[in-house]
């Protein structure tokens, strides 16, 4: 039996910000409680290491459907880990971002299925998402973009990285997705000290 946990959360930063953080997936373990690690394998693909309770586990996931600035959902690849999800960014209030996020996993072992029917995931995402909203509002800029489009897990159209700040009269620049490529005081990707492990 399916767990499905849907959180919410508005935060204090345009659209575009927000979404641009979060396709920024191996930044995750700064906000997201139980995931150790996440790897860019390419543009759509991800290997999660992830430990919940204990539980370590290991996968890859999917992108299965990508539109810049108004949602990315994904799928894990492997049978033996059933997890999927979908995030959503619709504009909000005084230029904020209303998040909507629904994860859809199979728990596994009895530690996975107490916490699932203690309803203790849905407090560990609502705790995360309220970790993301620190974390972008703290920095008020994106560490990275990644702007393809995604449809049916194919790339349908090319994503172009920058800092999300080209539009701000910033540097440009590319960053792959996920990675962890922030600006500089002078607009120009490189590294962040905040973010090293």
């Amino acid at each position: 039996m399916s767990t499905t946990v849907t959180a919410d959360i508005e935060v204090d930063v345009p659209v575009r910000v927000a979404y641009d953080q979060w396709t920024q997936f191996e930044s995750f373990p700064h906000f997201m409680s139980g995931v150790e690690s996440v790897t860019q394998v390419d543009d759509t693909t991800t290997h999660w290491v992830v430990s919940i309770a204990g539980v370590k586990r290991e996968f890859d996931a999917d992108v299965s459907d990508q539109v810049p600035d108004d949602h990315v959902a994904w799928r894990s690849t492997a049978a033996e880990v059933q997890h999927r999800g979908r995030v959503d960014f619709r504009p909000g209030s005084d230029g904020r971002t209303r998040i909507d996020l629904t994860i859809e996993w199979e728990p596994e072992g009895f530690i996975e299925k107490a916490g699932a029917a203690l309803q203790l995931d849905d407090a560990q995402v609502k705790r995360d998402l309220h970790r993301f909203k620190e974390f972008i509002e703290d920095r008020n800029a994106p560490t990275g973009a990644w702007r393809g489009e995604v449809h049916g897990g194919q790339e349908t159209t090319p994503g172009t990285g920058g800092t999300g700040t080209a539009g701000a009269g910033m540097g440009g620049g590319t960053a792959a997705p996920g990675s962890v490529n922030p600006p500089t005081s002078d607009g120009v990707a490189g590294s962040d000290p905040d973010l090293r492990a």
